[in-house]
Parts: C-alpha cells; structure tokens; sequence
C-alpha cells in the first residue's frame, strides 16, 4: 500500500485535516463541527477515501 498514489493522496487529505484541526482557531472547528476551512478539508478527505474504498471493493470482486 505505501507506493500506492491513491492511498498516498488519500492519506495527505486526512494528514492536513488533522493539521487545521491541530491548529484552528475557530470556535466552529471543534468535536463534530468544522469551520469552513475544515469542511473544505474535512470532503477532500473523504472523496478521496471513498475513491480509495470503491477500488478496494472493486479489486475484491474481480476474479
């Protein structure tokens, strides 16, 4: 996994989430809530793990 793009890619998104999380000021930007930079972060990561998942899944049901 560790030379793989996607997976890379995938794990920066949740790497600089984590960072602006570490390192926001915002009140919003706490628990469950996010401010606007963090919820910008926040779907990066995600559309990326979704696009990293769907090719696991893919992968798993091809013979």
């Amino acid at each position: 996994m560790p030379n793989d793009r996607l997976y890379q890619r995938y794990m920066d998104a949740l790497r600089t989430y984590r960072d602006h999380r570490a390192a926001c000021t915002d009140s919003r930007c706490g628990g469950s809530g996010r401010c606007p930079d963090g919820e910008r972060l926040w779907i990066e990561f995600t559309r990326r793990q979704d696009a990293y998942m769907r090719r696991i899944r893919n992968r798993r049901n091809t013979p």
